[in-house]
């Protein structure tokens, strides 16, 4: 289809995608779900703008018209967008040599990669380029956001301690903040460790519980009542509040060679994370999905924050997740935030100027250890220890030299591994021919094998870039099928599985466990079977229901009928 027609037809797609339909007893539950994700999502997108170098009341923006025009444009019911720890780590990296942090000029520059990621997402988006998240696995991005939780997590630590902090490399970071222990403002280090005790027995209390907000709020009184800063405490000053103003940002075109480089690091990000989000609530929630809808939605977004004075956002899976905890299931939640956050601009941003700056550094820091993906990386440890090494050197990467430089390492290794593999194989379906043998159908007919019996042939080894597809077509066939009682993958041509791909064949047994059909396997070879031993999936389906052969499977549920 070509980019002018696909432009039409998304023009004449209807709006509020993420919202309609709607019906009006969810109304409550969805507005109510919107106050408390904007009393989660507030002290959290000012943890980001402190990664990101940008005034405290930019990142509040990023939660008002970015998220409108999400909720607008894009297809997902439940993708929050605003910012994240991510991008925001990328924009600061790159941003740090060029102007000062919260400069005008360094807004000007931050709002400027927003506007050319901007301009990546929608042309993926008009020329249906969504299928390029694929090729940024899950095992780069579990090394990745690891490396970036690290890094971000040392760089507040002179915040918390109360110790001056200069802007250096994390390893730079590190010796500096040892040679200046002697510094540490205990007073500080009070306030950081009881915000730190705070969210944390909010998170044991309840996962719904605002421990971040009630920190910040706790902080703001006792600073008014107490005069901390007279303690030595760094308090923010003054926070401008209102609505932001509309303008292009004023960067001189010889400079947008200095910004492009970090859109396109943001711009790949924002794509694999934010497609990998929408797809997980999608299936999860059986909900109707347009990735390249979602594109668009991400790249209006990004204009609007990019006009608006703030930062690049993406869809956050923490936001998300936090909608889903509230009890959200439509962008109507997020619409009702985004009313919440015009009312703290207007009325309530006053307040800030007490907050002691440790409290953010402290916010930020517990975000940081959230990204650092132990289970992640252990579970690659112990059952890919080559996936293990790839995703330690992007983390190792992203500490030591950048998070810029971590992305492209990323993207080489992925490259090399999806050369290892074939991403579209030739799949079919096995059926009876008519002297008894098995023969091969094209997906398309949907044949049985036999009455009840569905045996589906994937054509390469299973890994990250062709587990959506493999889904995809497993969920399809299963849906149209009639009376279907056994789903048979006959794993005659899979001579590896890795690390995504195994989590992809738990939600496949789920997704038909739940339409009340056995998942049965056929053909796996030795190697395969030590994995999914490994990765309890052959616990997980039964060893009753993986068998030598198709024919063998014929037969035993010929046998069960």
């Amino acid at each position: 289809m070509k980019p002018a027609q696909n432009l039409t037809r998304f023009l004449h797609l209807p709006l509020f995608r993420g919202v309609l339909p709607l019906h009006l007893k969810q109304v409550p539950l969805e507005i109510t779900a919107g106050i408390t994700f904007a009393a989660l999502a507030i002290p959290e997108v000012m943890g980001y703008t402190k990664i990101a170098g940008m005034p405290l009341v930019t990142g509040i923006y990023t939660i008002l018209l970015p998220m409108v025009a999400f909720a607008i444009f894009g297809s997902s019911r439940h993708l929050a967008v605003g910012a994240d720890s991510a991008t925001a780590a990328i924009i600061a990296g790159g941003l740090l040599t060029i102007a000062v942090p919260k400069s005008p000029q360094y807004v000007a520059y931050a709002s400027m990669i927003a506007l050319l990621a901007a301009i990546l997402l929608l042309l993926s988006g008009l020329l249906q380029l969504g299928f390029l998240a694929d090729f940024l696995s899950h095992t780069i991005l579990i090394g990745f956001l690891t490396g970036v939780g690290i890094q971000i997590s040392i760089s507040q630590l002179n915040g918390m301690l109360g110790i001056p902090s200069e802007s250096l490399g994390t390893p730079m970071q590190i010796a500096s903040l040892l040679g200046n222990l002697y510094l540490i403002n205990i007073p500080t280090l009070l306030v950081s460790l009881s915000v730190i005790g705070i969210i944390i027995l909010s998170r044991r209390v309840s996962s719904k519980a605002p421990g971040a907000l009630l920190a910040i709020i706790g902080a703001i009184a006792a600073s008014w009542v107490l005069d901390l800063s007279s303690y030595g405490i760094a308090t923010l000053g003054m926070v401008p509040g209102g609505l932001p103003r509309l303008s292009f940002p004023q960067v001189p075109l010889s400079d947008i060679p200095k910004v492009f480089n970090l859109s396109v690091a943001c711009f790949i990000v924002i794509l694999a994370q934010s497609i990998a989000t929408s797809r997980a609530y999608a299936i999860k929630f059986s909900d109707a999905l347009i990735e390249d809808l979602d594109l668009v939605g991400l790249g209006l977004a990004n204009v609007a924050a990019g006009m608006s004075g703030t930062f690049v956002v993406n869809g956050s899976p923490t936001k998300t997740e936090m909608v889903r905890n509230a009890g959200g299931y439509t962008q109507l939640t997020q619409l009702t935030a985004v009313f919440i956050v015009l009312i703290v601009l207007m009325f309530l941003t006053k307040p800030f100027a007490y907050l002691p700056t440790a409290v953010l550094s402290s916010v930020v820091f517990l975000i940081g250890l959230r990204l650092v993906d132990t289970r992640g990386m252990s579970a690659l440890h112990r059952q890919r220890p080559v996936e293990f090494a790839v995703a330690l050197i992007t983390s190792v990467t992203v500490i030591t030299i950048g998070v810029e430089q971590g992305i492209e390492v990323a993207i080489v290794l992925s490259i090399i591994a999806h050369l290892r593999h074939s991403y579209r194989p030739l799949d079919l379906l096995l059926v009876l021919n008519d002297s008894g043998g098995i023969r091969t159908v094209p997906l398309t007919e949907g044949q049985q094998a036999v009455k009840g019996l569905l045996i589906y042939r994937f054509g390469s080894d299973l890994y990250f870039a062709n587990e959506s597809r493999f889904t995809e077509e497993v969920v399809s066939l299963a849906r149209n099928a009639n009376s279907l009682k056994w789903f048979c993958i006959s794993a005659t041509n899979i001579g590896d599985i890795d690390f995504t791909a195994s989590d992809t064949l738990k939600n496949v047994y789920t997704q038909l466990e739940k339409q009340g059909i056995i998942l049965v396997l056929s053909d796996v070879v030795q190697p395969v079977m030590n994995e999914l031993d490994k990765d309890g999936i052959k616990k997980l389906i039964g060893k009753e229901h993986i068998f030598e052969s198709a024919q063998d499977v014929i037969e035993a549920y010929k046998s069960l009928s």
